[in-house]
């Protein structure tokens, strides 16, 4: 069945976005062709409005309205202890827990040479300045418990080892509430290696 283009336009506008595939796209377009013009408008205002005034932190990379970020500007944060994620959106996970009370960098992805992605390719260089001018004591790697998380904490830690800075990983393992049953091998590897006494 063929759409009058307009529709046909936003359909496809929505299969851009990860994880939404064609009927999806499709019961997403006929749902913003029932709102109201007044929130349609608003939805569109956001969406341009996201995209504009959002930037990089100079400093740490994390997405922000100002710069540098509200995290990297509050002197109640430990300089000392930087945290490396991946993503954004990790910085926002981390920041949920409350318990972490330094400071972040942002490597806006990981190494991946399946997918020609290189260290040169992410956020490392300014990474190696913050370490030689901002008194780090320890660096937490909090990559993701992948291959690609792995070899990218991997490198960055064999780049910062001669510095003397203490570098530390997130422990992996079992998650709380998870049945042995279910866990794949590498997790329960991890386990076993994180294990500590009681």
């Amino acid at each position: 069945m063929y759409y009058p283009e307009p529709i046909s336009k936003l359909i496809d506008s929505f299969t851009k976005l990860p994880g939404i595939g064609p009927k999806t796209a499709v019961r997403l377009a006929f749902f913003v062709l029932e709102m109201e013009e007044y929130d349609v408008l608003e939805f569109g205002k956001s969406l341009v409005n996201a995209k504009r005034e959002l930037t990089h932190c100079s400093v740490c990379g994390q997405i922000t309205d100002q710069d540098p970020c509200s995290i990297c500007q509050d002197e109640a944060r430990d300089n000392s202890l930087i945290c490396v994620v991946q993503d954004p959106k990790d910085v926002i996970a981390m920041e949920k827990m409350k318990e972490f009370s330094g400071k972040y960098h942002v490597l806006h992805g990981a190494i991946s040479p399946m997918d020609g992605i290189g260290p040169e390719d992410i956020n490392v260089p300014s990474l190696l300045n913050r370490l030689k001018d901002e008194g780090v004591e320890e660096l937490i790697l909090a990559t993701n418990p992948n291959i690609e998380g792995e070899a990218t904490a991997m490198y960055i830690s064999r780049l910062v080892k001669p510095s003397g800075i203490r570098i530390t990983r997130l422990a992996h393992g079992l998650p709380m509430g998870g049945d042995l049953e279910y866990a794949d091998e590498v997790t329960l590897s991890k386990a076993m290696e994180g294990r500590r006494e009681l």
